[in-house]
């Protein structure tokens, strides 16, 4: 088999640089090769993560688009004006079909500079080779998880929500900080979503499909059927030692696989726009120009702060009061917040989150400051 790129791994980052590809005049012939592509999760951003000029490709994926957002804590609610849109596998999939991409349901086992190899024997020979298989563990990353399980449900009455909920913190703090995330897909249809930022990965389904349960309760509503589930633990970082992840890229990685995410949000679709932008310029170099060019990129927008915010989070606070922590900073003004979602922190934005009494103890705040890999 011969294709001018090779794409091992079926998630997020491969699907959108291949919609980036796909909107060119003369697209390159693509294929991606994961034994299940495309599927599972939904993937949301605010509308200020991505440019004007990158909505006009990406638009065709978007299922699910509203105006404004609302935050609850037990001290306030809020609405905030920015939009926000939802990517469904779905439309995802509905988006991609081209006649110069190839989707196969298989498994990669050895991936080198101009061709792959799959587990099945068949060997892929490709102008670029790109890896994005997704998280894996790596000495020069220190990370806890945002874990969630989400159900797709249908009501027996409509549930009169015209913005998404994207953080309902005012449930009880179970196994860190907890909050339910709510997208109203139709008058009757919500995606209810049960959420973690815990030092574990791991989540009992079973006690959360409960809590979903009784969450819908607590706000009026009764489940008439449950029409889909997903579940995943997403990354947040600590601690990130650049140059030793970067120092073995000799092959090109996008997505999770090259830790492009949003330390603080697990939020990943504006890195993997922003690196599709990379990918595109580049990838008629070959495999090894490539991945130089995605590692002088990641090099070039990597912020210690946000990783000091997660530091302050998970290793400051105590579990049951990370919730203080995010009720703070939902309280600052509008403006900060979007640029914080999209990665764009200002100097006078870091001063304004860090100014004024620490909604965490000092002593351990101070002693959470420096950043340390475990592993290194």
């Amino acid at each position: 088999m011969q294709t001018q790129i090779a794409m091992a791994g079926g998630g997020l980052a491969s699907a959108i640089t291949a919609l980036r590809l796909l909107a060119r005049p003369a697209p390159p012939r693509i294929h991606i090769f994961d034994p299940a592509p495309l599927d599972g999760r939904t993937w949301s951003f605010h509308q200020h993560d991505v440019s004007d000029d990158d909505r006009d490709w990406l638009d065709p994926a978007i299922a699910h688009e509203w105006l404004g957002q609302d935050v609850r804590f037990p001290a306030y609610r809020r609405q905030l004006r920015a939009g926000y849109a939802t990517i469904t596998p779905a439309r995802l999939r509905a988006a991609l079909q081209h006649p110069c991409l190839t989707v196969h349901p298989a498994r990669v086992d050895v991936l080198a500079s101009d061709h792959l190899l799959l587990s099945e024997g068949t060997r892929v020979q490709a102008d670029c080779v790109i890896d994005a298989r997704g998280v894996q563990a790596h000495p020069a990353l220190d990370l806890a998880f945002q874990k969630f399980l989400g159900q797709e449900v249908e009501l027996a009455a409509p549930h009169g929500l015209k913005r998404p909920i994207i953080m309902d913190a005012t449930v009880d703090q179970i196994d860190g900080y907890r909050f339910v995330y709510v997208l109203p897909f139709g008058a009757t249809r919500l995606l209810i979503e049960d959420t973690r930022y815990s030092d574990t990965a791991d989540l009992p389904a079973e006690a959360v499909r409960r809590d979903i349960a009784a969450y819908a309760v607590t706000q009026g509503w009764h489940i008439h059927d449950i029409v889909a589930e997903e579940s995943g633990a997403l990354p947040l970082m600590l601690g990130f030692d650049a140059a030793r992840f970067w120092a073995d890229a000799d092959l090109p990685r996008i997505g999770m696989r090259a830790a492009q995410f949003h330390p603080v949000t697990g939020y990943s679709l504006p890195d993997a726009v922003r690196t599709s932008a990379v990918v595109e310029r580049h990838w008629a170099e070959g495999s090894a120009n490539l991945a130089q060019a995605i590692r002088r990129d990641a090099l070039a927008r990597t912020s210690g702060f946000y990783r000091l915010l997660n530091r302050m989070l998970f290793r400051a606070a105590d579990p049951a009061q990370r919730r203080h922590v995010m009720q703070r900073f939902y309280r600052l003004p509008e403006p900060l917040i979007e640029r914080f979602y999209a990665g764009r922190t200002t100097t006078a934005d870091i001063a304004r989150i860090l100014i004024g009494k620490p909604p965490v103890p000092l002593g351990r705040a101070l002693r959470a400051l420096p950043e340390r890999i475990p592993h290194v």
